[in-house]
């Protein structure tokens, strides 16, 4: 009876969520030929403990996450694991709860917990996000370049994995194009870039952006100095992507009548998330739909999955890699005194800040304190 309970209870959470994504992907899949008889004994067969497994995990990573964050911020200044912890969470749920208006809300939060400058840690989001494309671009050369035979196991399309390989050669040459670049960049460049930079930081409008994209990454690889720093970001971002592939072959391996002629491994499930990955960056509004919906293409496309058992699994990815941070990300926000409405006034005053090529200070939660300039363009746009 326990057990029927908690299948039940999984069951409608996926319902749920299966609304809102069908809703807000209306015109992105065709649910016509969607048989509910074959969704509900895809989730009425799924493994709880895998799922439970999974949900672990994955705050397994952004531990990692957090001790990565300290380990850039040592040359910025003093930090401490439950404070980076907590800022990583609540973060996260802040990008749930606002969308793409919520990601700088992160650095800003880490930046109050340890009461550290504010553009020192938009420059180390600036490295963490480099890091993070470099990952999901290994996962996707390791998968296809070294690994094809591990995928025909999984069931992957062959004929599409063969296509893929092309494009993996050349991500694998951009990405290494990319860091050699950057070594030069910090090596021999960032002083002269920065000195160029200054009178764009004074001209307004899209220069000012650009400049401030580009300090933003000076900055933040100011936080790689050594070769031990360099070994340790390789480090913790290999083990969080992996930790990340092994929670999306759980998620996966749950649901065991997915995979009727084969058996998804961790090739696999490296490629599905590196798929999951770029659909991200395509976000849909509301719930953000574009990671579900290269989640099930992924699935179906390249896996051979039918099309409910896969939607079910996306629905589940999308639930326990990216709505779980919630659990505990918003009670941390509530007890920090931060309400939605807050958040979104931080996160409008930040686009402002940055339009003239500053960062807002955070030293409170209410009434965060701006600049002059800031303030002058809030005037204008209320003036329009």
């Amino acid at each position: 009876m326990r057990g029927t309970l908690r299948r039940l209870f999984i069951a409608l959470i996926i319902l749920a969520a299966l609304v809102a994504l069908a809703y807000q992907s209306r015109h992105k899949i065709h649910l016509a030929d969607f048989t509910w008889r074959k969704f509900i004994v895809s989730v009425g067969n799924a493994n709880v403990w895998l799922l439970l497994l999974a949900l672990v995990s994955i705050y397994g990573c952004y531990a990692i996450r957090a001790v990565r964050w300290q380990r850039f911020c040592r040359y910025v200044g003093p930090t401490t694991f439950r404070n980076t912890f907590a800022g990583t969470v609540m973060g996260f749920a802040a990008i749930f709860v606002l969308g793409r208006a919520g990601e700088p809300m992160r650095p800003m939060l880490l930046a109050r917990k340890d009461r550290l400058p504010v553009a020192s840690m938009f420059g180390i989001f600036f490295l963490e996000r480099f890091c993070d494309f470099a990952a999901a671009a290994a996962l996707a050369c390791l998968s296809l370049l070294v690994f094809p035979g591990r995928l025909s196991d999984a069931g992957a399309d062959m004929n599409w994995v063969e296509h893929a390989r092309h494009g993996g050669w050349l991500l694998l040459v951009g990405m290494a194009g990319a860091m050699a670049v950057l070594v030069y960049y910090r090596v021999h460049g960032a002083g002269a870039v920065d000195r160029a930079l200054a009178r764009w930081r004074d001209a307004g409008g899209f220069r000012t952006r650009i400049a401030a994209f580009l300090s933003g990454i000076s900055e933040g690889l100011q936080a790689i100095r050594t070769l031990p720093d360099l070994w340790a970001a390789i480090g913790y971002t290999a083990a969080h992507w992996a930790l990340a592939s092994l929670v999306y072959l759980w998620v996966a391996e749950a649901f065991p009548s997915a995979f009727v002629h084969s058996e998804m491994n961790f090739s696999g499930a490296m490629l599905l998330l590196a798929v999951t990955l770029v659909g991200s960056v395509l976000q849909l509004p509301g719930i953000g739909g574009g990671a579900q919906i290269a989640s099930i293409v992924g699935l179906t496309a390249i896996f051979g999955v039918e099309q409910e058992p896969a939607i079910a699994i996306a629905v589940v990815l999308w639930l326990i890699t990216f709505a779980s941070c919630t659990l505990v990300g918003i009670p941390l926000l509530i007890h920090e005194g931060m309400s939605v409405g807050e958040l979104r006034q931080l996160a409008r005053a930040e686009a402002d800040a940055e339009e003239v090529g500053k960062h807002v200070s955070v030293q409170g939660t209410n009434g965060t304190p701006v600049s002059s300039e800031v303030k002058e363009k809030v005037r204008r746009d209320s003036a329009r």
